[in-house]
């Protein structure tokens, strides 16, 4: 493999990590085994620091074609405690708000979640990437900042219901480009006249890659290793 000349690599990103946390070791580790200073380096879709799973990595020249690998259809499965919300929509925060659960039912869930499949608009969370007048929308939110984002279109090919064992539930979803999930699931937890928020988060899918094609952290350095040609 060429890394200098431009690679695509997919890597289980691990939880607690960030997106450019994951790109920097990757550069790193790279630029030591090569022994070179400088190798671009870049990653097609931003994953939370909570959530894990498959995260596109690119070096060289194929970090032209991450505009492309960002567009391709995601697969999520995402752990949902209705009943409470949090700032963030996910455990980064702390609850800041109850509701009951008594009135929600499978089967008022799992309507519920037809509502989401198909076109739709979201609103970003606060907490997230989003730039507004240059800066990132979690800066203002940080500083406790009120801002305002607008809706935006995207897609959501399907919502399956893995597992309902009330007030949490497990969920697989396949969507387009731009889909926050932590978003999804406050807009689950109002459409069920509660609250929602994120436990856990894992991608598992990007385009045709799974999870079972990514590479673990640890793995890297043998990986390297086996395939970097000096």
């Amino acid at each position: 493999m060429n890394f200098i000349e431009g690679e695509i690599l997919h890597i289980d990103k691990p939880l607690h990590w960030t997106s450019f946390r994951l790109v920097r070791v990757v550069r790193a580790k790279l630029c030591q085994k090569l022994k070179i200073k400088k190798l671009k380096v870049g990653h097609a879709g931003t994953l939370d620091p909570l959530a894990t799973g498959v995260m596109t990595i690119c070096t060289g020249k194929k970090t032209k074609e991450i505009e492309r690998l960002q567009a391709q259809t995601k697969e999520y499965i995402a752990e949902i405690k209705l009943g409470a919300t949090t700032p963030s929509f996910d455990l980064e925060t702390e609850i800041d708000a109850e509701y009951s659960t008594e009135h929600i039912t499978r089967e008022k869930v799992e309507d519920c979640l037809k509502k989401f499949v198909g076109e739709i608009e979201q609103v970003p969370p606060v907490f997230s990437a989003v730039k507004i007048d240059g800066k990132r929308a979690y800066e203002f939110a940080r500083k406790n900042e009120e801002i305002e984002l607008k809706p935006k279109m995207l897609v959501i090919d399907s919502i399956e219901l893995l597992f309902c064992n009330l007030p949490a539930i497990t969920i697989k979803v396949v969507c387009s480009k731009g889909t926050y999930i932590r978003a999804l699931a406050r807009d689950i937890g109002e459409s069920l006249q509660s609250g929602a928020h994120l436990l856990a988060l894992t991608r598992t899918r990007v385009g045709d890659v799974s999870l079972n094609n990514c590479l673990k952290v640890e793995e890297l350095d043998d990986f390297f290793n086996q395939n970097i040609i000096l």
